[in-house]
C-alpha cells in the first residue's frame, strides 16, 4: 500500500472509531488494530490522536463544502435554498460517521471546533445567495452573514436530530426545512422589533 493510500485508509478507520466512541474514548491502539498496522505507522502519518482527529475533520468539511459548491447552481433564491438543504441532508445520509464527528463538541484542548467549522463553511457558501435574495426583496442585505449562520445552524442541527432519530425520510425533512426557512426569509420585516419593543395596541373603547 502506498503512503497516500495508507493515509486514506487510516482516515477511514479513524472516522468510524471517532464517530462510535467520541474523541476521549478513542485510542490509537484500536485504530491501528482495525487498520492492521502498528501504532508507529499512525504516529508517522499524523503525529498523534489530535493530528489524526484534525485531519478527519478537515477531510469531512472539505467533502461537504465541495458538495455544496457543486449543488448551488440555481438562479432563484428558493431553489438555491432547496439545493443547499438537499446537499447537506444527502451528506448526512451517506456519510453518517463523518457527520457525527462534525456535529459533536470539539475535544477538550483541541484547536479544532468541528461543529463551528461545519456551520461556518456552510454559512460562507450561503452568504452571497442570501444577500442577493434580500436585495431582490428590497430588504437591507447587511444582516446576510447573520442569516447565513442561522440557516446553516438550523440545517446542521436538524441533520443531527434526523440522524439520531432515524427518520422520517429525507424528502420529508428537506421539504419541512425549506418550508420553515423559506417562509421565514421571504416574510422578513424590513425593521424587525422584539415584542417588548412594539408600540402598544390601541385599546377598543368600551361599548
Amino acid at each position: 500500500m502506498t503512503g497516500a493510500a495508507r493515509r486514506e485508509q487510516l482516515l477511514d478507520v479513524a472516522r468510524e472509531v471517532f464517530a462510535e466512541r467520541g474523541f476521549g474514548a478513542t485510542a490509537i491502539e484500536e485504530i491501528a488494530a482495525r487498520a492492521d498496522v502498528s501504532k508507529p505507522v499512525v504516529y508517522e502519518h499524523f503525529g498523534g490522536k489530535d493530528g489524526l482527529y484534525t485531519s478527519v475533520v478537515e477531510r469531512e468539511v472539505s467533502e461537504l463544502v465541495t458538495s455544496l459548491q457543486v449543488a448551488l447552481t440555481a438562479s432563484s433564491s428558493r431553489q438555491l435554498l432547496e439545493q443547499a438543504v438537499t446537499a447537506i441532508l444527502d451528506y448526512v445520509e451517506h456519510h453518517p460517521h463523518g457527520f457525527r464527528i462534525l456535529v459533536r463538541d470539539s475535544p477538550l484542548g483541541s484547536s479544532v471546533d468541528a461543529q463551528q467549522s461545519l456551520v461556518g463553511d456552510i454559512a460562507t457558501r450561503l452568504e452571497v445567495p442570501l444577500q442577493r435574495a434580500l436585495e431582490r426583496e428590497g430588504i437591507d442585505a447587511s444582516p446576510a452573514p447573520l442569516y447565513a449562520q442561522m440557516v446553516a445552524g438550523s440545517v446542521a442541527q436538524t441533520g443531527r436530530w434526523w440522524l439520531d432519530a432515524g427518520g422520517p425520510d429525507r424528502r420529508t425533512v428537506a421539504t419541512q426545512l425549506v418550508n420553515l426557512l423559506w417562509n421565514g426569509l421571504s416574510n422578513l420585516d424590513s425593521d424587525p422589533l422584539l415584542a417588548t419593543e412594539l408600540p402598544p395596541s390601541p385599546r377598543t373603547p368600551d361599548a
